[in-house]
């Protein structure tokens, strides 16, 4: 299986997301070529709740029984990953980050080379490229941040 093939899985989840009245927001994880688990953002619906975020989502659905094997993984996300996306990818071990478009206003891209010493030193960081898809996946940043604008944590509503 190909990178489009996983970031066609994480962008029909992100539109599934967004029908669901959410930022259009998808993960999957990949291991040995099989998706094994995926999210999308939950954020506003059924409930607000800042921390359901595509890849949390995702990682909440992993097999425990896989995450001795978490440095083979990859997380295809529509978005380049946020701070507390990135962190929890880092800290679950996941060894590889592909996303579809980039954040310039939230992504972590520009704090990856600022790490704390204890990464890579101790614990790999994963590698990092994108963004892979920007024809699809701008347009779906660009209704996240439309639609984050309006939700309470955006400070408008």
């Amino acid at each position: 299986m190909s990178d489009q093939t996983f970031m066609d899985a994480a962008i029909a989840l992100a539109l599934q997301a967004e029908q669901a009245g959410n930022l259009p927001v998808g993960a999957v994880l990949v291991l040995d070529g099989a998706v094994i688990a995926e999210g999308r953002n939950a954020l506003l619906q059924p409930h607000y709740h800042p921390g359901r975020h595509a890849e949390t989502e995702a990682l909440k659905a992993v097999d425990p029984a896989l995450w001795p094997r978490a440095r083979h993984m990859t997380c295809y996300t529509t978005l380049e990953p946020c701070l507390m996306c990135f962190g929890a990818l880092l800290l679950h071990g996941v060894g590889q980050i592909v996303f579809g478009a980039t954040d310039p206003d939230g992504g972590f891209t520009w704090s990856y080379d600022h790490l704390p010493p204890y990464y890579p030193r101790q614990a790999p960081a994963p590698r990092w490229e994108g963004p892979i898809c920007p024809e699809r996946c701008d347009a779906l940043y660009q209704r996240t941040l439309a639609r984050f604008l309006d939700t309470p944590a955006g400070g408008q509503g």
